[in-house]
Parts: C-alpha cells; structure tokens; sequence
C-alpha cells in the first residue's frame, strides 16, 4: 500500500507543469470532437482489455500516448475489474511524463477503493489530497461521505456529517438519503433510518425521489410491503416523481409472494407515468412469465432485451463489464446492455468486453452539430437504441442540436422512434419554449395513433411555465389532452393544477382564476397545495381580495387548512403590510392549536410593531413561548407537498417499525 501511494505522489509537481501544454495538443490531430471522442473511446477500451490481461506490462505502450489525457485515465480507472487492476494503471502512470493527475482522476480512484472496501488505501489517499499533495484536487464533505458510505463504514459516515452540518446552515437532501440508506441495511437501524427522515423534515430539506426509493426499499426487505405500496400511491399526491427503481423494489417484493395482479397494475402506472424499463426488471418478468402471465409481460421483456446487433469487444464469454459513467436520471440508470458501438476490437486472453460508451461526453461533442461532426457520427456506426437516444438527449444543452439530432436518427439503420424518445424530446422542446416543434410532433402523434403517458403532458405543461408560454398551455390542455387516452379525477386535478402554477408563472392573473372556475364546475376540487400556491402568487402581487376569496373556497370545499397554508397567508399579508390580516390568520391557527414557525414569528411580530399593532405583537409572543409546536405542522411546499401528507408518510413510515417493536 505504502509503495503504492509513495509512486501516486513522486513527481507530482514535476508533472503539473506540462499539464497546460498537454491540454493544448490534445485535441490538435482531430478535424472535430466527435472524432476526437472516438479516438478515447478505442483508447479506454485498449487500456480496459489490458487492465485484465496477464501481462501487466501491456499497459505502458497504451499509457504512454501523446493523446493519454485525464478523461481517458478517469474513465479507464471507473471500469476496471478491481482496486489492484486500478492501482496499477496509476503506479503505469508514473512513468508518464506528459500525465498529471487531476480532480476526476483522483476521485475515479477513490471510489474504486471505496467500492472495493479498501479503507486503508483510501484514508491515505485523502489524507495525500487534504495534505496538498495533488494541485487543484478537493474533496468535499459529500465526497467523503459517498466514499465511506460505499465501503459501508458508518461511524465514519456519521462523523463527515456532522462536520458537515456544523459548517454549513444546511446541508444537502442527498446526505440524508446517504445516512438513511445505511441505517435501513442495518439489521437493527430501523429506528435511526426514521429518525433520519424526521430530522430531514424537519430540518427544511426536501425529500426527493431518491428518498422514498430507501423508505420503499427498507419497507419491502423489512417485510411492511404495504406500507411501501401506500407511501408509492401518495407521492404522485405530493408531486414526487416516481422511478424505475421505486418500481422495481416494489415488482419484486410483490413477486415474491406471488401477488401477480398487482404486478400486472403496476406496470400499467409505469406506462402512465412514462418510465422506460429498467434492466432490472427482465428476471423479475420472466418469473411473472413463468407463472402464466405472458401477454402482460411480453412488451416490456422485448424492450429490456439486450439489442442483437450490439457486438462485445472479442469473442469469447469469459468476462463482461458495463460502460462506466455517471448518470443521476434514475429512469435509465440501469446497466446498458442496450448502449454501445457497434465496432469491437481485439481482445487479450479472451476477455470479453462491451465497447465503452459515454452518452455525456458524446453529447458534449455534438453540441455543435457541424457536418463533420455529423458525418464522423454516422461513420463510427453506433447501435442506435431508445435508451441510448434518451441518455444523449437529456445532455444536449441546445434544444436545436437536440432537434437535428431527433430527425437524423430517425433514418439511422435498426432505429424507429418511440413513445420513450418522443416524450423526451416534447418536454426539452416545451422547456425551451418552441411550440410550433412541439405542435409539430403532437400532430404526428395523434396521426398515427400513438398514446402518450400522462405524466408527458404536465410535463409539456409545466416547462411552459418555465418558457412563459401560457396560451401554449392552455392549447395543449384544451385540445391535446386526449392523447393521454382516459385520465381519471385524480390526475385531471394534477393536470389542472399544473396548468394554473404555469399560469401563475406567466402573469395571466385573469386566466388562473377562470381555469379554477371551470375546475370546480367540473367537479375537481384543488388540493391543498394547489390553494397555497395560488394564495401565495396573488399574496405576493397585493390582491389581498383574491387571497381572501380562495381562502374562502377552501373553507367552502371543505379542505382542511393545515400549518403551512397558514404559514403562506402569514407571509403574504405581512410582505402586502396587512399584520391586521396576518394578526386574524394567526388567530384561527392559535384555535386549531397551531403555531408559526420561529422565521413566521418573527416576520409577523416585526410587522405588527411597524403598524403600531403592540399588544398584538406581545401576544404573538406570548402565545408562541407558552405553545410547544410539533416540528412536522408547518413542513410543506408550494404547489407541491403539503404538510398534511408529510405528517401521513412519516406516521406510516415510523409506526410500520415501532408496532412491530411494540
């Protein structure tokens, strides 16, 4: 270990000073960035192959390229077979002396020795970067707890996060979900993990996606599938994006006690909620298979089979290995057996690899779409498949590049689009506000009778509020709603309400509350957050008879007003200076025996006192000293959470252990 590490660092100052002539003539023998691309692509695969072959020294000749660059040493380090294989390749790298070592190479590094639980290797290796050793390397509280959370050490986990949380006001959702995570695969953590989770709502973070894939997954392993199925049926209520990974642990504990009509409902939501299957689920399905239902199962297996015309590098089976890359979009996050060249090359020993791939950097190489570009693109011949689309799409920054790209692959051999690349590019167009292109593709939709899911048109909707294209999405809802095919009361109401919060976004005051005449006419009744959202816009724009009147109609609906609605009035009122109307306010949450959070507090009392409203002032006070408030009343957001059903999550998520601790 010791030599290792002592070879790492010999001559680092040396080699820093070339790293700018190396980033100068990296680039210099290719006529664009594609090819450029390419030419690492091969290069990484060589250094792959020779990461496993028998003879180590096969690595230098490879190493010791002019073009050798920290992304190919980075993605290179990401793929190979072990901790040792990887230590090798950076003791090679030594002997380089045009290579230095930079941010990504050393955290490539790191996390290979995390995930090998090589705790030794890695505490000296952050120990070299907090020493100074390697220039312009970091690495931060997130970092340290990713590392130590992958070789699964706690404590140590546990201790970057305090430090964490005493430097900065408020740490990141993700050190939540970190914590949460390791406590749940802990045989006796179930109480910390929900601990965790009330500490992070209370805390103001935002639970996300991510969050209740742990919450769903510790449930389902800790044997409280219901539990796990109730919190999946209310995130749709709280605007959380559902994921194929939520999906997934869910397939499988249902799978697991034979429970195949629900299997069978579940992926009828997927559809809805336009997720592409992920890889994971293709033995799960074969089991429902096995077990009679083949009709229900037979389209998603086609999609989630790996593509025929995908080649390995080499031919033989004894080794695979998947392309290496980041990706946090957790509808197509699986292992890609689906994205590859269609070009190998030799192999060593008779190791089998897929050819590497990165839909990140080779979208970052097409930003341009430059007819070299373009032509060196169609030479390399790539397999062209929905996933590997999608994964290129979700990087292109420029929705024109992105557009070029849809129409060109759609004549590239063995490739047809589908509802999966349709749906992405709807909503990247809608995000950027070209409506005649989404126009476009919605009319060839309904043309040739495709069905879109419905989570694709509140998106569309909802980046129209982003684009401030408001008559856009009221043509869409009024006129292209029905592509969705039937949408029940429920995910009308959602629609509804994202139609009003993109009204709201665009200044059409008028619109919004004709939209919500028409809703209630029909019958719709807005949820609680869709009321917040509206009385907090039209708080903020001084009409206060608007706020009052919605406040009204939520009292007529018979909605419950929770905390946080009251908390929104509050704050409306008192940025309007109305503290007489904020004083009210606080006056029926002190009947349903509610209180404001310390920052509302303080914001009232300040505002009273500047409208010479003194006793109330003292009474806000009073009140709030004398009135111990449960932590989860007022947690809710805009438009999105209540804190109605935060309070619902946490009680089923905590009483589905403490019963059975009881």
């Amino acid at each position: 270990m010791a030599m290792h590490f002592k070879l790492l660092f010999r001559g680092i100052n040396r080699l820093y000073s070339l790293t700018q002539q190396t980033r100068c003539y990296a680039r210099d023998p290719f006529p664009n960035k594609v090819s450029h691309y390419l030419f690492r692509a091969k290069l990484i695969d060589k250094i792959r192959l020779g990461l496993r072959s028998s003879t180590p020294s096969s690595l230098a000749p490879l190493l010791n390229h002019r073009l050798i660059d920290s992304f190919v040493v980075t993605h290179a380090l990401r793929s190979a077979p072990s901790a040792d294989a990887a230590l090798s390749l950076v003791d090679t790298l030594q002997s380089i002396p045009h290579f230095s070592h930079t941010q990504n190479t050393v955290h490539a590094l790191a996390t290979v020795l995390a995930k090998s639980h090589r705790t030794a290797e890695l505490k000296s290796l952050i120990d070299a970067v907090n020493a100074g050793r390697f220039r312009n390397v970091r690495v931060t509280f997130m970092n340290l707890m990713q590392w130590y959370a992958a070789t699964g050490d706690l404590d140590m986990v546990l201790r970057v996060w305090d430090e964490y949380r005493l430097s900065s006001e408020r740490v990141c959702t993700e050190s939540y979900n970190i914590v949460m995570r390791l406590y749940a695969q802990r045989g006796k953590g179930d109480s910390e993990a929900v601990q965790v989770f009330y500490r992070m709502i209370n805390e103001g973070a935002i639970p996300n996606s991510t969050t209740y894939k742990v919450m769903i997954e510790h449930l389902v392993n800790s044997g409280k599938l219901e539990s796990a199925l109730e919190i999946f049926k209310i995130l749709p209520l709280m605007r959380i994006r559902r994921t194929s990974n939520q999906y997934f642990v869910l397939m499988e504990g249902l799978i697991g006690v034979e429970r195949f009509d629900e299997v069978k409902d579940l992926l009828k939501e997927m559809m809805v909620d336009g997720i592409l299957p992920g890889r994971a689920m293709r033995l799960s399905l074969k089991r429902m298979q096995e077990a009679g239902f083949v009709q229900e199962t037979d389209k998603f297996l086609v999609e989630m089979l790996p593509d025929e015309r995908i080649r390995s590098i080499g031919c033989s089976d004894v080794h695979s290995d998947d392309a290496h890359y980041d990706d946090d979009d957790d509808d197509v996050d699986d292992e890609d057996e689906d994205v590859s060249r269609g070009s190998g090359v030799d192999y060593v020993d008779g190791v089998q690899l897929k050819p590497w791939l990165d839909p990140r950097a080779l979208a970052s190489a097409l930003h341009h779409w430059s007819s070299n570009e373009v032509s060196a693109l169609k030479d390399a011949k790539l397999v062209w498949t929905t996933r590997l689309f999608c994964k290129i799409l979700r990087n292109l920054k420029s929705p024109d590049t992105a557009w070029d790209f849809f129409c060109w692959v759609a004549y590239q051999p063995g490739f047809t689009h589908d509802v999966y690349t349709v749906q992405r590019m709807l909503a990247l167009l809608a995000r950027h506000g070209h409506v005649e292109l989404v126009d476009k593709l919605l009319s060839k939709i309904r043309r040739e009778g495709m069905r879109l899911p419905f989570s694709t048109m509140r998106l569309i909707i909802d980046f129209y509020g982003i684009s401030k294209r408001a008559d856009a999405a009221l043509k869409v809802f009024r006129d292209d709603r029905t592509l969705c095919g039937p949408i029940s009361i429920f995910n009308l109401m959602l629609l509804y309400s994202s139609l009003l919060r993109t009204l709201t976004k665009c200044g059409r005051n008028s619109d919004v509350m004709d939209v919500l005449e028409e809703m209630v006419l029909c019958g719709i009744c807005p949820d609680i957050q869709t009321y917040s959202g509206l009385m907090h816009h039209f708080a903020l724009n001084g009409d206060i008879k608007t706020v009052q009147k919605l406040f009204a109609m939520v009292r007529q609906s018979g909605v419950e007003p929770d905390g946080y609605m009251f908390k929104v009035l509050i704050q409306g009122y008192c940025k309007c200076e109305r503290a007489a109307l904020a004083w009210r306010v606080f006056e029926d949450m002190r009947n349903l025996n509610l209180m404001p959070d310390p920052v509302t507090k303080e914001l009232l009392v300040k505002s009273l006192w500047k409208e010479g409203k003194r006793r109330e002032a003292a009474a806000v006070e009073e009140n709030c000293e004398q009135t111990k408030v449960l932590p989860l009343t007022l947690r809710g957001h805009k438009w999105t959470v209540s804190s109605a059903d935060l309070r619902r999550v946490y009680d089923i998520y905590s009483t589905s252990f403490t019963s059975t601790a009881g």
